[in-house]
């Protein structure tokens, strides 16, 4: 089963990756200044990630797709890598539309 892992960056802010059964990342969020407004991001993915009209599909400056997450608020909540295709990318939103309101949460900070 998917998994969002909470970690800490170098810059001692936090984000969080939604994994899927096979560990490949589907989504990374922005980074956050603590811990609990990580966790906040993750209760957003939760909340808007079954809706289609919240993704954004996009074209990297090389010319692959990727995809964005966003809230009613129109404020991006993640994005994806970049993808080989159109169909590839569209496999990654169907992932994320699955797995990002069911997924379970770990804390990989190695923080109380």
């Amino acid at each position: 089963m998917g998994k969002y892992h909470v970690s800490k960056a170098t810059n001692g802010q936090y984000f969080w990756n939604l994994r899927g059964d096979n560990g490949e990342r589907i989504l990374q969020s922005e980074t956050y200044t603590t811990k609990g407004a990580a966790f906040g991001g993750i209760s957003s993915c939760k909340e808007n990630s079954p809706h289609d009209e919240r993704y954004q599909r996009l074209t990297a400056t090389n010319g692959q797709p990727f995809f964005t997450l966003r809230g009613r608020n129109h404020e991006v909540i993640g994005a994806s890598e970049t993808y080989s295709s159109t169909q590839a990318r569209e496999g990654g939103i169907a992932a994320c539309k699955h797995h990002g309101p069911i997924s379970g949460t770990q804390d990989d900070t190695g923080e109380r």
